[in-house]
């Protein structure tokens, strides 16, 4: 059974002789569930990426930075532009920058490629730092079930999807995008909650691919739960949870790989 997609992207060991550490983030959910709040959750994501430059070589943000994103031909959704003007400051030094999409930011194309210099990855991206090999995906449509909502990411992905909304004027799409956003669960004032080992599907979906394969690390976003769990023989699952709650994030040194939670 071959678990890989027709898009992944494998990658060998960074060619980029500056040392550094390698940073992981995903689902800063930007647009929900307010502006005000959005805005306050995007100072806290600027302060964190102007700590983590100095000894940054590479960030992966892995999916779900914005609540909604659409690229028309000549316009973007407003907002969060101290974000963006922080990547393409820290991407201008040197520091290596990857977007995932996410089940919520999927209709990201070249914007960021062509302004900020950032590389995009549709799934999963493989690829080997320090001697240890990494497995990185957003985390959603993983594993079993949920057949719902894999053909409805099949579709949203289609080109006929992304050419009808883009027939739709910016101020009436981007509207009703937010309205959808408004029913997301990162809205929900309850925390997500481990239950179980056996009950995360990433962990089953980890465990299969390790059957094939060996990766050192297998890092994930979308369950809005930080969680680190050894996995056997030699590996560990990572996911890096939400900014609303948690401000986690993880950081690979060179020699090991650590869930940490950023606080002012």
């Amino acid at each position: 059974m071959n678990n890989f997609s027709s898009d992944s992207v494998i990658a060998g060991e960074n060619t980029n002789n500056t040392p550094g550490k390698i940073y992981f983030a995903s689902d800063f959910h930007l647009g929900v569930p307010t502006y005000e709040t959005s805005r306050v959750r995007e100072d806290r994501v600027v302060r964190w990426l102007d700590l983590i430059k100095k000894d940054a070589s590479e960030i992966y943000l892995m999916g779900d930075i914005f609540d909604f994103w659409f690229e028309y031909a000549y316009a973007i959704p407003k907002g969060f532009i101290r974000l963006q003007g922080k990547l393409a400051e820290l991407s201008d030094a040197g520091i290596r920058i990857t977007f995932f999409r996410g089940n919520h930011d999927m209709w990201m194309f070249d914007y960021f490629k062509q302004e900020l210099g950032v590389d995009i990855v549709s799934d999963e991206l493989i690829l080997t730092r320090g001697g240890k090999r990494f497995y990185l995906h957003h985390g959603d449509g993983l594993g079993s079930g949920d057949r719902g909502y894999k053909y409805l990411k099949e579709f949203f992905r289609s080109p006929v999807c992304q050419w009808l909304f883009a027939r739709i004027h910016p101020n009436l799409g981007i509207r009703m995008a937010q309205a959808w956003s408004r029913r997301s669960r990162i809205v929900s004032s309850q925390k997500e909650v481990f239950v179980a080992e056996e009950s995360e599907w990433l962990v089953a979906y980890s465990k299969a691919l390790l059957l094939e394969t060996h990766f050192d690390y297998l890092i994930f976003g979308h369950r809005h739960l930080p969680l680190d769990i050894v996995l056997p023989p030699q590996s560990r699952y990572i996911n890096l949870g939400e900014w609303m709650n948690y401000s986690s994030y993880a950081v690979f040194d060179g020699i090991e790989l650590t869930l940490k939670y950023y606080r002012d």
